[in-house]
């Protein structure tokens, strides 16, 4: 049996001091965001801690992190998550994906990956610079693919985009990894399904990220930036394919809604006969400590 954490959205704080300089873009949007919402009990540094005590605690194979380390891409926020990686474990025990945030503003991703990437690419180095994504980990017959939908937007959006390259490299590796037998589990950030998101949070031409399932399929999808718990599927070649978010992993709880929460999957059997637990763990409404809220068998019928 192969143990894999999911957890997204840290969205790390507190915010780093800025100079007026860097504020004038998108940032300023995004800090004065903070200070009002995010940074005042929406986002919780002790939430995020005890998820992390958590997954450390059930000791899972594999961690993997859908994205929005970063807030609106102030130079100290690079190191500090940097920092909080390491806490999480290895480059080669934790496979990460960028979301909106990590691509706030033009500048934001390539710092970013310079300051992480290595928990952001694939076994084998890719032959161009572009081609990062998609990346493919292999841990046993388990096949981690890493696809990026982080884009810079304007003011207000936080869409995000999987171009026609990425497709047809995820295309070719969901063919290669599904060829030989091994549980083919995505990364991203962006929910792949239209109508479910914010006009503003879509994922631009979702349909076309389908269809590449649709023909070359998957076991799993794993997805963040709704900052919710949510199961839905989308069309196979044989079955559906299920897509799964979680709580963002800092979210702080209250009487009436679930806080920062996480998932781990148990995955056994082999080829065409894959079995998928999925085991939420978080912060229930008004709870004061992690435990297990629901365990479900993801086998589409």
């Amino acid at each position: 049996m192969f143990r894999l954490a999911h957890l997204s959205d840290p969205h790390l704080g507190p915010m780093p001091k800025a100079r007026l300089s860097e504020l004038a873009s998108k940032r300023v949007l995004g800090y004065l965001n903070w200070h009002m919402h995010r940074g005042r009990g929406m986002m919780q540094a002790a939430s995020l801690d005890a998820i992390i005590a958590d997954i450390h605690q059930v000791a899972p194979d594999h961690v993997t992190v859908t994205g929005d380390l970063i807030n609106i891409g102030l130079p100290g926020e690079f190191a500090r998550s940097r920092a909080w990686l390491s806490r999480v474990g290895s480059p080669d025990a934790v496979s990460v994906i960028p979301g909106n945030h990590d691509a706030y503003v033009r500048s934001t991703l390539p710092a970013a990956l310079a300051a992480w990437g290595d928990y952001a690419k694939g076994d084998t180095k890719p032959e161009t610079s572009r081609a990062q994504f998609p990346y493919l980990r292999r841990r046993g017959d388990i096949a981690l693919i890493g696809v990026s939908s982080a884009i810079a937007t304007g003011p207000f959006m936080a869409t995000g985009l999987v171009d026609d390259d990425q497709l047809k490299r995820l295309a070719d590796l969901l063919h290669d990894t599904g060829r030989d037998g091994l549980c083919r589990i995505l990364l991203l950030h962006h929910m792949p399904i239209d109508g479910l998101t914010k006009w503003k949070s879509r994922l631009l031409q979702a349909d076309r990220f389908r269809v590449v399932i649709s023909k070359s399929g998957a076991e799993l999808i794993l997805h963040g930036h709704t900052h919710r718990a949510s199961t839905h599927w989308i069309g196979g070649p044989q079955r559906p394919v299920p897509v799964i978010g979680t709580q963002a992993a800092s979210l702080q709880s209250s009487p009436d809604k679930r806080g920062a929460g996480w998932n781990l999957f148990e995955i056994s059997g082999g080829p065409d006969n894959w079995r998928i637990a999925h085991i939420e763990r978080g912060f229930a409404p008004g709870a004061t400590g992690i435990q297990e809220l629901s365990r479900t068998e993801l086998n589409a019928p």
